[in-house]
């Protein structure tokens, strides 16, 4: 009796929670606890000041610590962060990129105290800086400084850290900035080049070595909602990074030159809007990033449902690492060969996605290359990111539960104790610490070993081997960085927004006609909304230029150490739309900075922009700067910023606060228009 052979079945893609908070040794019990749940991997978060090379005891690092991640001042907190985790047994991956070097010294000299040697460690650190600068805003140094320092990391990996990625270039970030797919793969596979044509100069890793870096190259992609247009994505990815590997650096082992990646699924879309909805969002994208067994992700971290709402709790976690455990075990998902072989559906777009993001990718070489194109990039994806908003607002891209399908019955799941919050002492606590970690180390050695690092950053000695003896030494994370600000100085990116204005333009039609809420159709309102943005804000304009004294000039501002700054860019293009005078600076301002150019600029208008859960800390700081300098302008917030603080915030004197949910940027510009009105008022009756 004859039969078939039962399919091998694949192995599942190792299996992530990206998370940390609070401190090192409360992150190391929310990583044991996720481990003993069935996590494979490691996926550690860092706060801002960790990112952006401050101690918790720096002016800049007010509020933020433990917000957004966990804080690594030193090796002790390293020690911490792994305790009972052997690092000879751990696939850690690290969100790590101007610090990057630093940390993954950190990582280095404890598991050295642990008795592993580097060539066992497995791991990643991210270590792009390109899309911080587009995206994310974590980066500190200039281009060719920070290019430098990525090739350093990159040439002591293929030495010493055979196993390790020693970057993990970021289409991830993009997509969150507004790319489309066209551009993700076209930039990020630009960035890759970039830092590859850099290694391969550099001289720091020879010839018979250069395949097997190329090798350790690793990309963090992002699955978006549109799934079948994902596996496209990544199929258009991996056949790119292949002829690129082949053709440009001659990589003749078909295994070094795999798009080897991995993923976490689009937050860009989960909404706070009937967060309920975000459980399905995210297992649809989950799937964008596992069909294709030749275009698999080898590793994914989900979002948890409530990430648009505030930090995430251990169950929340849990639940997002469930959906990856019912998918890879439950499933037969992964029982099968390709499945998409032979589509005609998804070999043409996946053609089309190649054909198009070639031609984007030609044109940033062209250009020069990543590094060398970051304004362009910026002024691009910031004009992507404005499309994207106006159709969510004309109602063109449905959102469910924002744009369409709003009413909804009261979630059981909400409440004051749907998010986690980090307990306000434990940025004292940390300086406290701090103090006690500088007084016990030997200070002959920090004081030779940042001497040793700032000589390696004036020359051209591998800065790695400097910083895993700082951190042998005791240096701090503050430390380190400011040894190399001042040999590299700092940078500020460009904001992207002066090829973002006019989507005035984008009407598409009359005015509706009063009354008309809804498209009989669907019950949308989408008849209403397409046309409602370009001219609301059009109308908008005109009153603007008709006000007594002039349009209005709005000071939009990021205090404090966040770098997502789409929303704020976004504001600042829909004000310029609505006629109004803007004055953005782009981010990481201190409050005394945001009051003097508020002073300065004779503003009407503050709108303070914060998504690290930051804003009790620094609005009310930032109001208290503008009193002493002697600014009336009423300020506005916008944010992350769960429903519970809202009443605080405007007890402590701001007179509006938008979150996520309040996506019609046509409205907030007629409430802030209306505010300038009323302040001028009040001013000359005053």
């Amino acid at each position: 009796m004859g039969g078939t052979e039962a399919p091998q079945r694949s192995r599942p893609w190792l299996m992530r929670t990206y998370s940390g908070h609070s401190t090192a040794r409360a992150s190391n019990e929310l990583y044991r606890s996720m481990l003993a749940a069935g996590q494979t991997g490691l996926s550690v978060a860092f706060d801002l000041p960790t990112q952006t090379g401050y101690d918790p005891d720096h002016p800049m690092a007010r509020g933020e610590v433990g917000k957004v991640g966990v804080p690594v001042s030193h090796l002790g907190h390293m020690a911490q962060l792994m305790d009972g985790i052997p690092p000879d047994a751990m696939n850690t991956s690290m969100t790590i990129n101007a610090t990057a070097p630093w940390l993954l010294g950190l990582y280095i000299a404890n598991a050295h105290n642990a008795g592993a040697a580097p060539d066992v460690l497995r791991g990643t650190t991210q270590n792009d800086i390109v899309k911080e600068y587009l995206s994310r805003g974590t980066y500190i140094f200039g281009p060719e400084a920070s290019r430098r320092l990525t090739t350093d990391v990159v040439a002591y990996c293929s030495a010493h850290l055979p196993q390790w990625n020693p970057i993990n270039v970021c289409s991830y970030h993009l997509q969150e900035a507004g790319a489309t797919p066209t551009q993700e793969i076209a930039y990020a596979l630009a960035g890759a080049i970039d830092v590859l044509d850099a290694v391969r100069d550099s001289g720091k890793v020879p010839p018979e070595r250069f395949g097997q870096t190329v090798g350790s190259i690793s990309f963090f992609v992002n699955g978006g909602i549109r799934f079948v247009e994902e596996v496209c994505k990544v199929r258009a990815f991996t056949a790119m990074w292949d002829r690129i590997c082949a053709d440009r650096y001659g990589v003749a082992d078909p295994k070094q030159r795999r798009f080897r990646y991995g993923v976490q699924v689009n937050s860009l879309g989960l909404t706070e809007a009937q967060p309920e909805n975000n459980v399905a969002r995210i297992t649809l994208e989950a799937l964008g990033v596992t069909l294709s067994q030749r275009a698999r992700t080898r590793s994914l971290q989900l979002p948890a449902w409530n990430e648009a709402l505030g930090l995430p709790r251990l169950w929340d976690q849990q639940w997002s690492l469930r959906i990856q455990q019912v998918l890879a075990h439950e499933t037969d998902l992964l029982d099968h060969g390709d499945i998409f072989d032979g589509s005609h559906v998804i070999e043409g777009r996946t053609a089309e996605l190649a054909e198009a993001a070639q031609a984007e990718l030609d044109e940033v070489l062209s250009m020069g290359g990543a590094f060398a194109a970051i304004s362009e990039l910026k002024r691009r994806l910031v004009a992507s990111h404005t499309e994207r908003v106006r159709r969510i607002e004309s109602g063109e891209l449905t959102v469910v539960g924002v744009n369409t399908f709003t009413e909804t019955a009261p979630s059981p799941l909400q409440g004051d104790e749907s998010i986690l919050r980090v307990d306000p002492r434990v940025e004292d606590d940390m300086v406290a610490e701090l103090e006690q970690w500088r007084s016990t180390r030997d200070s002959n050695r920090v004081a030779a070993a940042l001497d040793d690092l700032r000589v390696a950053a004036s020359g051209d000695v591998n800065i790695m081997g400097p910083s895993i003896e700082a951190a042998h030494a005791g240096v701090t994370t503050g430390e380190w960085a400011q040894a190399l600000r001042e040999i590299f100085g700092e940078f500020r990116a460009p904001t992207g927004l002066g090829g973002a204005i006019g989507s005035v333009g984008n009407a598409r039609g009359p005015s509706p006609a009063a009354g008309h809420d809804a498209d009989p159709a669907d019950g949308t309102g989408r008849a209403t909304r397409r046309a409602s943005r370009g001219s609301s804000l059009a109308a908008l304009a005109a009153r603007c230029a008709a006000m007594p004294g002039g349009p209005p000039r709005v000071l939009v501002a990021k205090p404090g150490l966040d770098g997502h700054s789409n929303g704020a860019e976004q504001v600042a293009v829909a004000a310029r739309d609505a006629g109004m005078e803007v004055i953005y600076e782009g981010i990481r301002l201190t409050p005394s900075h945001i009051a003097a150019t508020a002073r300065d600029e004779d503003v009407d208008v503050v709108g303070l922009s914060i998504l690290s859960g930051s804003h009790l800390e620094l609005v009310p700081e930032v109001l208290d700067c503008l009193s002493a300098a002697g600014v009336a302008a009423p300020v506005v917030v916008g944010g992350i910023i769960p429903a519970a603080d809202h009443e605080r915030l405007i007890e402590a004197g701001v007179a509006a606060v938008y979150t996520p949910k309040d996506f019609e940027l046509a409205a907030i510009m007629a409430d802030i228009a209306a505010l300038a009105l009323a302040g001028r008022a009040r001013a000359e009756g005053g």
